[in-house]
């Protein structure tokens, strides 16, 4: 029986909390992900508060993150990655929830969706990043790994088949622009980062959500 991408869509949680320690082990600790990462904090004050949307494990990303000496709050929809977390960085911030209902009583300088975002499905993506930008702080910082361009494909984590979506560059301008972002920077599938795509988005200086 052929499954839709939309029921695969729908078990992407299940999937992490079943994999959470393969996962784990498996994903790369290189770090190649840091001149991305240096130039997402190079945006924002140093020592400031970074919300890490789709935390997982906390490794290598907010690891790397917090030993800038930034303080970080992690959210993810996995109770079992957020147990690995809470055993790396005991005195963390760690929070589970679902990115998609994302409503925080603090703004943050940095949002980071790295390897998550793109797990939502296109109209959840579309609603989430209204609520990234009313997150930030203004002249605060989003960055994302998104898709080359507007689709639907899959992936593996584990043994099992994981989603991912992007929607095109035109329409993630149009809705961060709707919300007082501006794109400053979109990276189709970079070589010296593994293939992710990146979008890195800034907010209005004049823009406030208080």
């Amino acid at each position: 029986m052929t499954v839709s991408l939309s029921d695969i869509a729908k078990t992407t949680q299940d999937v992490y909390e079943r994999n959470a320690v393969r996962f784990d082990a498996e994903r790369s600790k290189s770090l190649f992900e840091r001149s991305w990462l240096d130039r997402f904090l190079s945006l924002i004050p140093d020592h400031s508060h970074v919300l890490d949307a789709g935390c997982g494990s906390g490794d290598p990303i907010a690891s790397y993150i917090i030993g800038r000496e930034y303080a970080v709050t992690g959210v993810d929809a996995s109770a079992a990655m957020l147990q690995l977390a809470r055993e790396r960085f005991p005195d963390g911030d760690w929070r589970q929830m679902d990115m998609r209902a994302l409503d925080l009583s603090e703004q943050f300088h940095g949002i980071l969706g790295w390897d998550s975002f793109f797990h939502l499905m296109q109209a959840e993506q579309r609603s989430v990043l209204p609520k990234f930008a009313a997150h930030l702080v203004p002249s605060g910082v989003l960055m994302l790994t998104v898709g080359p361009g507007d689709g639907e494909v899959t992936g593996r984590v584990g043994e099992d088949t994981v989603y991912h979506a992007s929607l095109s560059l035109d329409e993630y301008r149009s809705i961060l622009a709707t919300n007082g972002m501006d794109v400053i920077d979109f990276v189709t599938e970079d070589r010296d980062c593994a293939g992710r795509t990146i979008l890195l988005a800034q907010k209005q200086a004049n823009q406030s959500d208080s």
